[in-house]
């Protein structure tokens, strides 16, 4: 059984990741505290050269070895004009959503001059002046990054060495309800990154060497398309990507039971593997559904178009509104670790 205090961690090292900004292309920081968290639990861990973490976590049978994925980069933005007034065009890092991150709280991060704040909004975004806000339909070409600087024009921005490449990222607005329910951005994927370091503690903590070797591989693409395209070791023979599992109408999953996906956008999961993470579900007793998703991609799926000639898998925690202001439960965390160990053990 896996006690309360793995789901606990699991839940604190998810808020420790999330308060680390880590769009597509600029996870370095974040990457560095996922690997220094594995060595603490006494894995071997390395950094690849897309700078993903692998995390070796043990287990007896090296040629069958297991896989598993999860993501540390997040959607986020990347400066792509600095207009006449001062504010900034931004184009979307993976799938941000113009609609959802209207009026959010942001980061600037220059590459050679700091850090500045400022709030994404929708161009003339006074009620009181704008005639046609309600009726305008929201996209990046129409938002602008609202500095919170005295700019006044472009040269005024310029000159604090903002320029087109830089980095914008959002706050998470992280927090935990006396309910259990977990609300950030950003739950996809973080959530499964502290899912696994609390697996990598469970196995340390009870002495258990799983029958076959097991590699964690937290990527850092994902959210554009290539974060699990590369460097599995020799031996492997499944992946299991752990990422969000889906939940809205039409699927059966809530926030507080692990996703089991059968099928997304590109493609069928391995029907083996799916039995498999049915079966093992079901001697640990978690709380589970199977569903098909329909818009949707995973790291395991960049593995195989890489050429990786394994089986995959994806299971999740459920969360609500991905790619928005997130919600899962600890609940649901607890059962994808009750999936992780059964699998490991089956």
């Amino acid at each position: 059984m896996i006690d309360q205090k793995y789901v606990d961690f699991a839940v604190e090292k998810t808020l420790a990741l999330l308060g680390i900004d880590s769009p597509s292309g600029y996870t370095a920081q974040a990457a560095d505290a996922c690997l220094k968290e594995f060595r603490a639990l006494g894995c071997e861990a390395w950094l690849t050269g897309k700078g993903g973490v692998v995390a070796d976590l043990g287990g007896a049978d090296e040629d069958d070895a297991l896989w598993l994925e999860a993501h540390l980069d997040t959607l986020g933005g990347m400066v792509s004009e600095i207009k006449g007034n001062g504010r900034l065009r931004i184009s979307p890092l993976g799938g941000l959503r113009a609609e959802n991150t209207e009026t959010e709280n942001c980061r600037v991060i220059t590459k050679f001059n700091g850090v500045y704040e400022g709030t994404l909004q929708l161009d003339n975004a006074s009620v009181h002046v704008n005639g046609s806000y309600g009726d305008t339909v929201r996209k990046f070409s129409c938002m602008e990054v609202v500095l919170d600087e005295d700019v006044k024009n472009a040269d005024d921005t310029k000159k604090l060495g903002i320029s087109a490449g830089d980095i914008v990222c959002f706050d998470p607005r992280s927090r935990i309800t006396e309910k259990g329910y977990i609300k950030s951005r950003f739950l996809d994927d973080k959530l499964s990154v502290g899912i696994l370091l609390a697996l990598a503690k469970y196995l340390r903590d009870e002495g258990i060497t799983p029958k076959r070797r097991v590699y964690a591989h937290v990527t850092v693409y994902e959210e554009v398309g290539h974060g699990g395209a590369a460097s599995v070791p020799p031996g492997v023979t499944e992946a299991i990507s752990v990422d969000m599992g889906c939940v809205g109408d039409g699927l059966s999953c809530t926030e507080k039971q692990v996703s089991i996906c059968a099928k997304d956008s590109g493609g069928p999961y391995s029907y083996d593997v799916v039995k498999k993470l049915i079966a093992a579900a079901q001697r640990e007793g978690a709380d589970y559904a199977v569903d098909v998703y329909p818009h949707y991609g995973s790291d395991v799926e960049a593995t195989l178009r890489a050429g990786y000639d394994i089986r995959h898998g994806l299971i999740g925690a459920g969360v609500y509104a991905s790619h928005g202001y997130e919600r899962s439960h600890k609940d649901g965390v607890k059962n994808t670790l009750l999936v992780l160990k059964g699998y490991l053990e089956a």
